[in-house]
């Protein structure tokens, strides 16, 4: 086995809170380009709102 396989648990510790603070910067980084996108081509938007919007009406809970 190679020596940077072993496992402890503080190290998953730091690992967990570095992986959420990733995704919590790519989920802002997401967030952002939708808006820029939405800005840039406001027809697409509307579009994907309509969309989205039959999409929910017709969604069975």
């Amino acid at each position: 086995m190679p020596e940077g396989d072993s496992h402890e648990e503080p190290e998953t510790q730091d690992t967990d809170a570095e992986r959420r603070r990733r995704r919590a910067v790519f989920l802002r980084e997401l967030a952002e380009a939708r808006e820029l996108r939405d800005r840039v081509q406001p027809r697409r938007a509307k579009a994907a709102r309509l969309r989205h919007v039959m999409r929910m009406r017709t969604f069975r809970w």
